[in-house]
């Protein structure tokens, strides 16, 4: 049976604007990825170890109340993520690349082993675990512009060196029939 205030409490109320705010777009106006852990076990040096890695990233790491944020994503229209929202839960909150904070998230675990990756909501997707696990190993934006760019880059590349070898073959003639003649003169 569930309780029903009666009244909405102020201080409540604050907390879900303040994480609606926070979740729904950030001080540029971008939307956010979302990628949910349980903390339990960390000590505050780890918490703190890990916000700063995020930070590099453009990251955030914000431990929240479940229920808050639950009511905070509905108020977003954003897909259910109440699954998520058991147990003790901190969400980074990523401005962009989030498979490079996913891919934080997951090294840190493994040195230690009590955060573990609940899932997470990139764009309007919701990941499992497993899901942000394999999304964390693809390569990141900065990787993706870089590969593309040399896709892009490499007929022109190819191009400039063929124009090039036109007259290096024609130098490399020139005198290869100079020293000839100078070899049959001699």
């Amino acid at each position: 049976m569930a309780i029903v205030a009666k009244k909405e409490q102020e201080y409540k109320v604050k907390a879900v604007g303040e994480l609606k705010e926070m979740f729904g777009a950030l001080s540029n106006g971008s939307p956010a990825d979302f990628l949910f852990t349980d903390y339990r076990g960390l000590t505050v040096a780890q918490i703190t170890a890990l916000r700063r890695q995020l930070r590099g990233k453009e990251a955030a790491f914000k431990v929240v109340k479940n229920n808050f944020a639950r009511i905070a994503f509905q108020q977003l229209k954003a897909p259910d993520v109440s699954g998520y929202l058991r147990g003790p839960t901190a969400v980074a909150i990523a401005l962009r690349d989030s498979n490079e904070v996913a891919k934080i998230l997951l090294d840190f675990a493994k040195e230690a082993p009590v955060l573990k990756v609940k899932g997470g909501l990139v764009g309007n997707t919701v990941y499992t675990g497993a899901q942000v696990e394999a999304f964390s190993k693809l390569p990141g934006r900065l990787e993706l512009i870089s590969m593309f760019m040399s896709v892009i880059n490499g007929p022109v590349r190819n191009f400039a060196t063929a124009l090039n070898d036109i007259p290096a073959r024609l130098v490399r003639t020139i005198k290869a029939a100079a020293d000839k003649k100078s070899e049959s003169a001699a």
